[in-house]
C-alpha cells in the first residue's frame, strides 16, 4: 500500500501545470489613458455618483481582473513609458490583478495604417534593429521583473496586420523581417519570464483571411506565440463597410476565433473591443450593452474553451475625446459596463 501511495504521487508530481485553467475566462480593460487622466484631475464615480478609484471600480463593481498596458519606447512627456507603465502595473498588482503588457515598438501608436520606428533606431540596419526590439523589451520587462510585477501575456507589437517598424519590417516588403521580429520579441519576453504567455495581435478579428495570411507568414519564416490577440470593432468596420451589420461581424469573429484556435493549434484572446457612448441617445448605450453582452457570452461558450478572455479598450475614456469608451461625461460608467455583469 505504502509502495502505491507513493507512486501515485510521483505520478501527480509528474503532471504539468496549465498556464491558464479552461475555466478561467478573464474579463480587462486597457487603461494606458488613465495616469494622464489623473493627471488632469478627472475623478471617477460609480453609478451612484460615489468617487471611486478607477481600477477598484474596475474590479469590484465590474469584474475585471485584468488591465492591458501600451509601452512607448521614448514617448514625449513620459506618456506610455516604462516608468508610467511600472506604477500602473503596481497599482494594479496591489489591487490582485493581472497584467498585459503591450509593446508598440514606437514612440507613440502603432497599429494597421502606421508602425513608425523609433527615432533611437532609426537607420540601423535590420540584424541591428532586431537587437534594438530585443533589448527594449528586455528592458521593460526587467524593471517590472526587479519591482515585483510579473505580466501574465505581453503582446508582441500592436495590430501587426501589415508588419511593424516600417519600412524594416512591412510584412508585404520584407516578409521574413517581420516575423524575425515577431521571433525576436518573443525570445526576449521567454528571456525574462519564461511562463508569459506571448501574443500576437492583428486587428478585424471578424476578418479569417487576414488571419490566415498574416500568422501563415509569421510560422513559415521562424516566428513564435502562444496566443493570437484580436480587435473586434463592429463600429470601424462598418465606418469602412457600412453594409456590414455589427451582429454579423460578431458572428464572424467568434467563427474566426474557432478557426485559428483549430488551424495555429493556439488559444486566442478578444484584446481590444469597444461600443459607441452617446449621452443624447441612451439606446445607443443600451445596444452597445447588448453587443457587448453577445460577444463575452459566445466568446466564453461559442469557442470551445480557446477564447480565454475580452479586454475593452478605454472604458475609463470620456466621450468628449474618444466615442467608443464606455463612461459618460461625469466620469461615471454607462450601461455598456453592464455587459460585464451578464
Amino acid at each position: 500500500m505504502k509502495k502505491t501511495i507513493i507512486s501515485l504521487l510521483l505520478l501527480l508530481c509528474a503532471i504539468p501545470l496549465v498556464a491558464q485553467p479552461a475555466t478561467d475566462f478573464v474579463k480587462g480593460a486597457d487603461v494606458g489613458f488613465l495616469a494622464g487622466q489623473e493627471a488632469r484631475g478627472v475623478k471617477f464615480h460609480d453609478r451612484q455618483g460615489r468617487e471611486r478609484e478607477c481600477l477598484e471600480l474596475l474590479k469590484n463593481d465590474y469584474q475585471m481582473s485584468a488591465i492591458r498596458l501600451r509601452v512607448w519606447v521614448n514617448p514625449r512627456g513620459g506618456t506610455c513609458g516604462k516608468e508610467e507603465v511600472l506604477k500602473m502595473a503596481l497599482r494594479a498588482k496591489a489591487l490582485g490583478m493581472d497584467v498585459m503588457i503591450d509593446f508598440h515598438y514606437s514612440d507613440s501608436w502603432a497599429d494597421p495604417a502606421k508602425q513608425p520606428i523609433p527615432q533611437a533606431w532609426r537607420g540601423h540596419s535590420y540584424e541591428q534593429m532586431k537587437r534594438d526590439l530585443r533589448d527594449h523589451t528586455v528592458d521593460v520587462l526587467t524593471l517590472l521583473k526587479q519591482n515585483g510585477v510579473e505580466p501574465r501575456w505581453v503582446q508582441v507589437g500592436n495590430e501587426t496586420a501589415n508588419g511593424l517598424l516600417w519600412d524594416e519590417g512591412h510584412i508585404e516588403k520584407h516578409p521574413e523581417q517581420y516575423a524575425g521580429f515577431i521571433r525576436a520579441g518573443y525570445d526576449a519576453v521567454k528571456e525574462v519570464f519564461p511562463g508569459a504567455i506571448v501574443i500576437l495581435h492583428l486587428d478585424r478579428g471578424h476578418k479569417q483571411s487576414l488571419y490566415d495570411w498574416n500568422l501563415g507568414i509569421v510560422l513559415q519564416h521562424g516566428g513564435k506565440f502562444d496566443m493570437v490577440g484580436m480587435s473586434l470593432y463592429p463600429y470601424w468596420a462598418r465606418k469602412d463597410h457600412p453594409e456590414l451589420l455589427a451582429d454579423n461581424i460578431i458572428s464572424d469573429c467568434i467563427a474566426n476565433i474557432r478557426h485559428v484556435s483549430q488551424k495555429f493549434h493556439c488559444d486566442v484572446m478578444i484584446v481590444e473591443t469597444g461600443f459607441e457612448v452617446d449621452e443624447q441617445h441612451p439606446e445607443v448605450m443600451e445596444e452597445g450593452r447588448r453587443q457587448l453582452t453577445r460577444v463575452i457570452r459566445e466568446a466564453r461558450t461559442q469557442t470551445d474553451g480557446h477564447c480565454r478572455g475580452v479586454f475593452y479598450w478605454e472604458p475609463q475614456c470620456l466621450p468628449g475625446g474618444y466615442k467608443l469608451g464606455a463612461f459618460n461625461s461625469q466620469a461615471a460608467p454607462t450601461a455598456i459596463m453592464e455587459a460585464f455583469l451578464e
